[in-house]
């Protein structure tokens, strides 16, 4: 249990409160921006390495690494929308899609699967959102260079919310085939008895 994976995740959930506390209470822009900067780093890290390290992956960690990112992918929007620095409508359609895949948990474990496969565009997508987010809170700033960085995060935020929503699109169908080819658990195919 004590794997650096897991310990990387830990400080990513325990990093949540400090982010929206720097960010909304403070309005220390920098170091709420450091602080979702390691954290997407540390995402990346806790994967590779209980990947590419033996005795690194734990089931522990298949619970923990998804928990931050759901954490992080619903907390950052709804921060910088009441930071002001992202319209509410972009947040709905982020927490609305993790609502809806979220309301299909039931039926996946009914056939007796936890979750689905990650897709690349569902890793695409989180990139993309984890690089435009932080780059749109750099944005804030009246300077030439904030200005860029202003530019390059909305670039990334329009495509990581349209991977983001197709993401959800191809999970739903992934559902629906899942329903259709699985029998629940405990129910005995049609024709036996």
């Amino acid at each position: 249990m004590l794997t650096i994976p897991n310990v990387l995740s830990v400080l990513r959930l325990v990093l949540v409160p400090v982010f929206l506390w720097l960010l909304l209470v403070e309005h220390a822009v920098g170091w709420a921006v450091l602080v979702l900067v390691v954290s997407g780093v540390s995402d990346w890290a806790d994967g590779k390495i209980a990947r590419l390290v033996d005795n690194q992956s734990s089931r522990l960690g298949e619970l923990l690494d998804p928990l931050a990112d759901r954490l992080y992918m619903i907390t950052t929007p709804i921060a910088l929308a009441l930071y002001g620095a992202v319209p509410w409508p972009i947040v709905l359609a982020l927490v609305g899609r993790d609502m809806v895949l979220a309301a299909t948990l039931p039926i996946l474990r009914s056939r007796g699967l936890t979750a689905l496969p990650v897709t690349y565009i569902g890793k695409a997508a989180t990139f993309a959102l984890m690089a435009g987010l932080p780059m749109i809170l750099l944005g804030q700033w009246d300077a030439q260079w904030s200005r860029v960085l202003l530019a390059w995060g909305w670039g990334f935020l329009i495509w990581g919310v349209a991977m983001y929503l197709w993401s959800g699109v191809l999970y739903l169908i992934q559902v629906g085939l899942v329903v259709r080819q699985m029998p629940k658990r405990g129910a005995t195919p049609a024709g036996r008895r």
